[in-house]
């Protein structure tokens, strides 16, 4: 299973018309594959969406997406609004299990991305899978990834909270359990947004 996330950045005030008409065509295109979820950023970049969409693989994602397009319904007519894009694919991590797409265990959703120099994730993925079940009972994950192609070594996790009074109370607990697991490596870089789910997304 692979999952591609893509990245859009909006002009200024269109994000409401964005969601509107994503949404009018969300439920068709849903029919030809899944929707892990769709977000707007609170804190962090403006402006910008997230969406996670998931296939078998690569050869899947393409056969899916053609047939969108044929489809008739999709993309939605939003090319008016969007000044960048950027998609990836990622692979779940291994020692997450199977995550139900449909979910109440926001509003409040958590996106870090961390870059790692070459070779330092299969060590990060050692050292989180021993105590990922601990984490989890933090908060919820709406997924971890790393980065499937490209030069980049990426490691993605995206978190939920009830609300940012949660978000702290729960970080402060983050020494009780070990976290973040010393895996002998640290990020080069470290990014994240705070986001909202788009109404028609299937976690909230």
């Amino acid at each position: 299973m692979i999952h591609e996330i893509r990245t859009y950045d909006l002009k200024p005030g269109s994000l409401g018309q964005f969601l509107e008409r994503f949404g009018e065509k969300i439920e068709r295109r849903v029919e030809f594959s899944p929707l892990v979820g769709f977000f707007y950023t609170e804190i962090g970049p403006l402006n910008r969406v997230v969406h996670i969409w998931e296939y078998e693989d690569e050869s899947a994602r393409e056969e899916v997406r053609g047939k969108a397009a044929a489809d008739g319904n999709w993309p939605p007519d939003t090319s008016e609004f969007i000044v960048n894009v950027q998609a990836d694919i990622f692979t779940p991590a291994p020692f997450l299990p199977k995550l139900d797409i449909k979910r109440n265990i926001g509003p409040l959703f958590e996106l870090r991305m961390y870059t790692y120099a070459d070779g330092d994730i299969p060590k990060v993925i050692d050292a989180w899978g021993p105590v990922i079940e601990a984490r989890m009972e933090l908060s919820q994950p709406v997924g971890i990834w790393s980065l499937q192609e490209g030069d980049r070594n990426v490691w993605l996790h995206m978190w939920s909270y009830k609300s940012y009074e949660q978000r702290t109370e729960r970080r402060k607990k983050f020494a009780s359990i070990g976290w973040p697991p010393p895996a002998g490596v640290s990020p080069v870089t470290m990014e994240n947004m705070l986001l909202n789910a788009a109404p028609f997304s299937p976690v909230q």
